[in-house]
């Protein structure tokens, strides 16, 4: 049973009262509890508002009383000081830039502050998925962010050298030409060479560091008999025009297919035999790519593509010399995009290492179905339709492949010759896909500008640590900061009476908002009220 408790008094003592309880139904109980609870809150409203703007009138009161204390030398080791911890933030943060890419502060905030307010920590392998599948990343990732020589690369003495005669510069650096002479030596010699006079010149005009030299030993080997390495090394360094380089190749063909030929009876005789014709299969294949590639920049573009095939058709296990991407870009030469699309769809393979003129190649497809109808506005208004959207991603897996491409296919940034090697995922390969198939993107009405409207949503992403951010916003305003507060100290210390103005200037400025409700809570409420509150 519900009681209420009421008083009684006997109506002449007014001390004397006693407490009686009297049954009520559960209803009316609640309702008088529920309209206690209304004036309850309402009362604590008023009296928590009230408590605010008395702390702020005190601290109000209190800031303006120290303000009105303070002397210009205050004014002077503050902003002296503030310059100087500012300083020391963005000398930590330059150094811990510099040496992990990215800002410590930011790094921070993300990874601790995060999941203290409820966010997912994407870095720490919370889930099962991320777990499972750490191997298959850390393989996937030594498979594609590593140097490769780039399948393209131009000939030395008819492209690179023409370069230098202009411009008096190198095109290639040393590390770059170190990295081809350890290809060199690694598909064109084995260790039964020093039984053979010519291929013992050319086990050390490979190792040669001037160009002059290995020249004169390829000469030299020559000499003595028709060797098909010598003609190789002519051929990419002496030769200064295609068909010359072409010439030369031809007489390493035929040098080499002889040797192969020999080789390939003798393969099963013993492990220097079997070494001697894993050689002579590499020189093979190496020329016949050469001689395809010479049909290319000739403009013999279909000779090219089926001597590519058939080279692909005889040799399907060495794809190490990447001949499928001179291959696409044959096809896209030859705008025969049902060709390019059976390619990718053979070679488009989670087993190989991608490159960006796989994943690139795949976009200019999807792109090429939409692009000369896309529009930016009309897409906003009605949404991407199924061929867009499968379009857009497209782009983006590619742009998360690698993030560098775009600004050179849009011509953000300025092209260069490209070098003999290219790290997968790195600015090298962008330089290398754009300098052979701009001219395709261009080829295709649209594709450049889908490809500017979607590419930049999916630059900076958890797959590919490329590019690093030029400089995080906490090093820029951490610079700002110092610049800012050592201006300040030096303005105080030369004119510290009209800083100390301004500053209270500044400081009356930023409370005058509180000011003002304080101005219009003593209008609204009574002044014997607020003597009371303000005694409290």
């Amino acid at each position: 049973m519900w009681y209420d408790a009421c008083t009684v008094t006997d109506g002449t003592d007014l001390s004397s009262r006693c407490i009686c309880y009297s049954p009520r139904w559960p209803s009316f109980q609640a309702a008088s509890t529920e309209c206690g609870l209304e004036e309850s809150f309402c009362l604590w409203s008023w009296c928590t508002l009230t408590l605010i703007c008395l702390s702020s009138l005190c601290v109000s009161s209190t800031v303006s009383m120290f303000l009105n204390t303070l002397t210009p030398k205050f004014y002077v080791a503050l902003t002296g000081t503030s310059s100087l911890i500012s300083g020391l933030i963005l000398i930590f943060e330059w150094w811990y830039f510099r040496k992990y890419g990215t800002s410590f502060i930011e790094q921070v905030s993300v990874s601790h502050l995060r999941p203290l307010l409820g966010g997912v920590d994407s870095s720490s392998p919370s889930n099962s998925n991320t777990s499972n599948g750490e191997a298959d990343s850390n393989r996937q990732s030594v498979s594609e962010c590593k140097v490769w020589r780039n399948p393209l690369n131009l000939f030395r003495g008819a492209e690179y050298n023409r370069y230098t005669w202009v411009t008096g510069r190198e095109p290639l650096t040393y590390y770059d030409m170190n990295l081809s002479a350890q290809d060199h030596q690694t598909f064109f010699t084995c260790d039964s060479d020093h039984l053979r006079p010519a291929d013992a010149i050319m086990q050390k005009a490979w190792r040669e560091r001037n160009p002059q030299a290995r020249i004169s030993a390829a000469h030299e080997a020559l000499e003595l008999e028709d060797c098909a390495t010598a003609y190789i090394l002519l051929a990419e360094e002496e030769a200064t025009t295609i068909m010359e380089a072409e010439r030369l190749f031809k007489q390493a063909l035929k040098a080499g297919e002889g040797c192969y030929r020999r080789s390939q009876q003798l393969q099963h005789h013993g492990t220097q035999y079997e070494a001697q014709h894993r050689r002579d299969t590499n020189v093979l294949v190496y020329i016949k790519r050469r001689l395809a590639m010479c049909s290319r920049k000739l403009g013999r573009t279909r000779e090219a593509v089926k001597m590519m095939r058939d080279l692909m058709k005889e040799f399907p296990l060495l794809s190490m010399f990447n001949i499928h991407e001179n291959l696409l870009e044959s096809l896209l030469e030859l705008q025969n995009y049902a060709d390019v699309q059976a390619v990718l769809a053979k070679y488009d393979d989670i087993s190989l290492p991608k490159s960006a003129t796989i994943c690139y190649t795949a976009a200019l497809l999807k792109a090429r179905a939409v692009s000369d109808k896309f529009s930016p506005e009309a897409a906003s208004r009605r949404g991407l339709s199924t061929a867009e959207m499968n379009a857009v991603e497209a782009i983006h897996r590619a742009v998360e492949f690698n993030p560098h491409v775009p600004k050179y296919l849009l011509e953000m940034k300025s092209l260069i010759l490209p070098p003999e090697h290219i790290l997968k995922r790195g600015d090298s390969e962008a330089i290398a896909y754009a300098f052979f198939h701009l001219q395709h993107w261009k080829r295709v009405e649209g594709a450049l500008n889908l490809l500017h409207c979607t590419w930049e949503g999916t630059v900076f992403h958890e797959v590919s640590v490329y590019p690093k951010k030029e400089l995080p916003f906490f090093i820029l305003f951490t610079a700002g900061l110092c610049s800012f507060t050592a201006m300040l100290a030096l303005l105080t210390h030369q004119f510290p009476e009209l800083m100390g103005v301004f500053a209270k200037a500044f400081l009356s400025t930023l409370f005058a908002p509180l000011n003002f409700i304080m101005e219009k809570v003593e209008s609204i409420l009574p002044s014997s009220l607020w003597h009371q509150l303000t005694r409290i």
